[in-house]
């Protein structure tokens, strides 16, 4: 299904936001999620069904000073 990561257009297979993110290689457990403006618990990320047309927005702290 197409989607949107970040503004940047993706196919993936996954039915749910865990599998998507593991698909597209956001393996960290150090990252935030939204799904269509809304935030998404890290615990909730694998029952969370996604559908065509999603827009997904990923975030990773960054370190530095």
């Amino acid at each position: 299904m197409k989607i949107l990561v970040n503004s940047e257009p993706h196919d993936v297979t996954g039915p749910t936001l865990a599998l998507a993110l593991a698909e597209l290689g956001y393996t960290s457990a150090a990252l935030a999620t939204a799904l269509n403006g809304q935030f998404v618990a890290r615990d909730a990320r694998a029952s969370q069904p996604l559908e065509a047309g999603d827009r997904i927005e990923v975030l990773a702290p960054m370190q530095g000073g």
